[in-house]
């Protein structure tokens, strides 16, 4: 499934998107879980989004809509590895949401001397 998605898709490396984090106008989407997010870090400016979550959140007829999905701007999701985005894409694009994802995910990320930000720990 996830060869099948990515045959269809945008994917950006990540040399590619460490360049757009400074750009207004790219949101990159985070789709791991919190506790990914927690244990790793995410990329500074990132929107969480669950990937249980972003159907109902991309959806602008949903109850659960997120205005930034509304937004006049190019979406770059990613998780770890890149799989789980490259599925969330194909869905997306299924529904008319055009986005790309981050081809080998936030595993390379910090390889490529991407910036990271570090959740803050949490209290004793």
């Amino acid at each position: 499934m996830v060869a099948a998605a990515r045959a269809r898709i945008d994917e950006v490396e990540t040399v590619d998107a460490i360049a757009m984090v400074a750009d207004p106008s790219v949101v990159l989407i985070d789709l791991r879980d919190v506790r990914e997010r927690q244990r790793s870090g995410f990329i500074p400016g990132s929107f969480h989004c669950p990937r249980g979550m972003v159907e109902f959140w991309v959806d602008p007829e949903s109850p659960y809509f997120k205005p930034i999905f509304g937004e006049d701007k190019s979406f770059v999701f990613y998780c770890a590895s890149g799989w789980r985005s490259a599925l969330t894409v194909a869905t997306l694009q299924d529904m008319g949401f055009e986005a790309a994802h981050l081809k080998e995910g936030f595993s390379t990320w910090e390889k490529h001397g991407g910036p990271v930000e570090r959740a803050m720990p949490k209290s004793e």
